[in-house]
């Protein structure tokens, strides 16, 4: 499809990783798995059935170095910095004014930047089907994941009629989106059926776009519609800088897909991990020892046991006799927690900037 376009989001802080996480190169920015970053292998996903010239990333203006140094492929006019970050509704309507200038009735893919997706034909498959129905049916398509456990961290998507007709890969009308459920709301759903995790993958007309954001979120349309005025002016990025500082910052899960009508959802059935934590890590990765060990670097472990240990460069980490646990040593900082806290390392992170040290940031 030439008409088709990626906005790839990548201004997240990944503070559940420090402290490889820093905030001039976080989370999507590093090399998790392989010898590519989260970033790029998201990159070369898309690359694969969307023009270079045609993929877009919006990112911080703190992190505009080790972007450019990780997407030499795609065109400089292609990387949107947002001068603070503001959830998602704002950061994809940025993007959408960019791409309106191109193509109005371009189909826009929108996919976080640090997801772990495997499978790339079929993901393929999955995003062209959507793309097909945001063409035909003028709709905004979510890529919902099959659940396969009553997960509490993820929303849900709730399907009402199938539209799947003649096409291989199942498609919806969406009901309703939900927020992250407890524990036993989310065994209920997964009892009933019909319900999906929220992937946060999102596809759409951009002029269907804009104008379901004119419709729920006036004041954000009409602010984002004054910055695109200013593009390629010399005054684009003060007048960047002072608008959208003072947008409201809403996801576009609040912002429009609770609100809009023509929301449909195509299932996605590709290895797909949002990578949320340290334990997620430890959890995804196939290379683990005899003992049920990950990680990588210079390590030792002795009489240790389904633990994730990391170091960074040629500094030696040696783990005696320690089982569930999460060592990560980078730079000046060195992490140790148990698997069962890894979603509590971002409290770390809250004191550093609350002690003003920013010296571990």
């Amino acid at each position: 499809m030439g008409n088709l376009y990626t906005l790839i989001m990548a201004g997240g802080s990944g503070t559940r990783f420090w402290p490889r996480s820093k905030t001039e190169k976080p989370k999507q920015y590093l090399n998790i798995f392989g010898d590519d970053s989260l970033l790029q292998d998201t990159i070369k996903r898309f690359a694969t059935f969307t023009e270079n010239e045609n993929i877009y990333i919006v990112s911080s203006a703190t992190q505009a170095k080790v972007l450019e140094a990780q997407a030499p492929m795609l065109p400089q006019k292609n990387l949107i910095y947002e001068p603070v970050g503001k959830n998602t509704l704002p950061c994809i309507g940025l993007a959408a004014m960019y791409a309106e200038l191109e193509n109005p009735d371009g189909i826009m893919v929108v996919s976080p930047s640090d997801h772990l997706i495997e499978n790339n034909k079929l993901f393929k498959d999955t995003v062209l089907a959507a793309a097909k129905i945001a063409d035909e049916k003028d709709g905004i398509v979510t890529i919902g994941i099959t659940p396969t456990y009553p997960a509490t961290g993820y929303g849900y998507v709730q399907t009402a009629e199938d539209i799947t007709g003649a096409e291989k890969i199942k498609q919806f009308k969406v009901e309703r989106f939900v927020e992250k459920p407890d524990e036993a709301t989310a065994t209920k759903y997964l009892m009933q059926g019909g319900f999906y995790w929220n992937s946060g993958l999102f596809v759409f007309k951009v002029s269907v776009f804009l104008k379901a954001v004119a419709e729920f979120a006036p004041e954000l349309y009409a602010d984002l519609r004054k910055i695109q005025a200013d593009l390629g002016n010399p005054t684009y990025n003060q007048t960047l800088d002072t608008i959208y500082r003072a947008v409201q910052g809403i996801s576009v899960d609040y912002g429009i897909m609770e609100h809009a009508k023509n929301i449909y959802l195509v299932e996605g059935n590709f290895d797909w991990n949002d990578l949320g934590s340290w334990e997620s890590v430890y959890l995804a990765d196939e290379k683990k020892d005899e003992n049920g060990n990950a990680g990588a670097g210079e390590t030792i472990l002795l009489d240790t046991r389904n633990s994730y240990v990391y170091s960074e460069g040629e500094e030696l980490v040696a783990v005696v006799g320690l089982e569930d646990v999460i060592v990560v040593r980078d730079g000046n900082t060195t992490l140790v927690c148990k698997r069962d806290n890894a979603e509590d390392i971002k409290k770390i992170v809250d004191q550093l900037k609350a002690e003003n040290k920013k010296q571990y940031l």
